[in-house]
């Protein structure tokens, strides 16, 4: 009887102790995903408004202090043409340019690590400033279209290439953030000018003869005119190689739907 009533004893003890352990912890990770006024400290959001680009975006960020959070974001557009190509156009400014690299498709991938200070009362709410980091890559395909003319005959070719660009900015975003429900928010990136550095080539195998190689060489030597980027090309018998680097500047705006836990 004696040792019956131990063992019991025992065993409610090992109980208690096991539920106080598992209350302590489930406290424990609670507090962790809770401000000191006892809110969520994390935010999940979609950037809907890439959607128009043919992009995927979405953030992560998470509360550091009353004021202060971090995010990581990450943004993906798979290979397609290039939207609202009437603009890219526009800055191209040369239609033979342009009809020699209109049927190029691109897709690319980013990833945008940010420091926010919200400058109204606590984190998550009301306008903030933004300084961040851009690593991109940009996978680019070019079926190239040039012009030749051998022995007195004009002949139109075109020499198909393919490469990845890579870049790396910092830059200032301003927005604003609102609390639409208990945990659904309204974030809008008002605007966020960046600025770095770009290289990377792009490049194409093709037999070619003297007189395509210079009609080529030509056609390319239009690249260098492109804004915000350098170009370098070179064409020989066996195709031609595009080389890019130099600065890259770059702009994010957006308008996401978050939810807080």
């Amino acid at each position: 009887m004696k040792k019956t009533f131990t063992k019991t004893m025992l065993m409610c003890g090992v109980m208690a102790l096991s539920f106080s352990a598992t209350n302590s912890f489930a406290q424990e990770v609670k507090a962790s995903q809770e401000d000191e006024s006892g809110d969520a400290k994390n935010l999940v959001k979609w950037n809907v408004a890439a959607l128009a680009l043919k992009t995927y975006s979405f953030q992560y960020e998470r509360a550091v202090g009353k004021k202060i959070s971090v995010s990581l974001g990450f943004r993906m557009m798979p290979k397609s043409s290039v939207p609202f190509s009437s603009t890219f156009k526009s800055l191209i400014d040369d239609d033979q340019t342009w009809e020699s690299i209109k049927d190029f498709k691109t897709g690319n991938f980013a990833i945008t690590p940010e420091f926010r200070y919200y400058v109204g009362q606590s984190v998550f709410r009301g306008f903030y400033v933004a300084p961040f980091v851009r690593y991109a890559r940009y996978t680019v395909d070019v079926p190239y279209n040039y012009e030749a003319t051998i022995n007195g005959t004009t002949m139109k070719d075109k020499i198909e290439m393919d490469g990845n660009i890579s870049t790396l900015t910092t830059g200032l975003l301003l927005g604003a953030q609102w609390k639409l429900s208990k945990a659904i928010y309204l974030d809008w990136w008002i605007l966020g000018p960046n600025y770095g550095t770009a290289s990377g080539n792009i490049s194409g195998k093709k037999n070619l003869s003297n007189e395509e190689q210079n009609a080529l060489r030509d056609a390319l030597t239009d690249l260098e005119d492109l804004p915000l980027v350098k170009v370098k090309s070179e064409v020989d018998g066996n195709g031609a190689k595009i080389d890019f680097s130099g600065p890259w500047a770059g702009m994010r705006s957006g308008l996401s739907i978050g939810y807080r836990f």
